[in-house]
């Protein structure tokens, strides 16, 4: 779901078709910072720091919840990337659609609010597994530029589940 910059919609089309592009590197760092936060909670959730685990876990969680309400590029590790990271390098080649990123935030929220609840009722072993998982995502985005999350969401795009327009 790439947008050439070359042939990017203007301002008015932009608002009717599409949201504007952002910088498919800014997802891709965030999900480098977010990898090693889970990387750290499953570590700590199966050395048995069940209290850290779940801490991390659900500040991760929120960041999750504030990616997926307010958009990838409003959240804090879009804001270090835009204000940081992206004044240092070159323009991007494309741009991308934020809406499949976006849902991946969702997805990962839900997939990190599972483990923080369980984890809330006794089921110290949730936390770590929802880590992992989480991780093993944010991994595969970060190091390849693979999405999950955008992947899921392009199939219920073409399912008809989500409208685009």
């Amino acid at each position: 779901m790439s947008l050439p910059d070359s042939t990017a919609p203007s301002a008015a089309d932009a608002a009717t078709t599409r949201p504007a592009g952002i910088d498919p590197r800014g997802p891709r760092f965030a999900a480098g910072v977010t990898a090693t936060l889970l990387l750290v909670t499953a570590a700590l959730g199966f050395a048995g720091a069940d209290a850290a685990a779940w801490w991390l876990l659900a500040g991760i969680c929120a960041v999750f919840a504030w990616s997926a309400l307010a958009g990838v590029a409003r959240n804090p590790f879009g804001v270090v990337f835009r204000r940081v990271v992206r004044p240092r390098l070159a323009p991007p080649a494309e741009l991308e659609d934020p809406r499949p990123p976006t849902f991946a935030q969702a997805v990962g929220f839900v997939v990190t609010v599972v483990g923080v609840v369980l984890g809330v009722f006794g089921v110290a072993a949730a936390v770590p597994i929802a880590a992992a998982l989480a991780f093993v995502a944010a991994f595969l985005n970060a190091a390849f530029g693979y999405c999950l999350g955008c992947q899921i969401y392009l199939l219920l795009v073409r399912a008809r589940v989500i409208r685009t327009a």
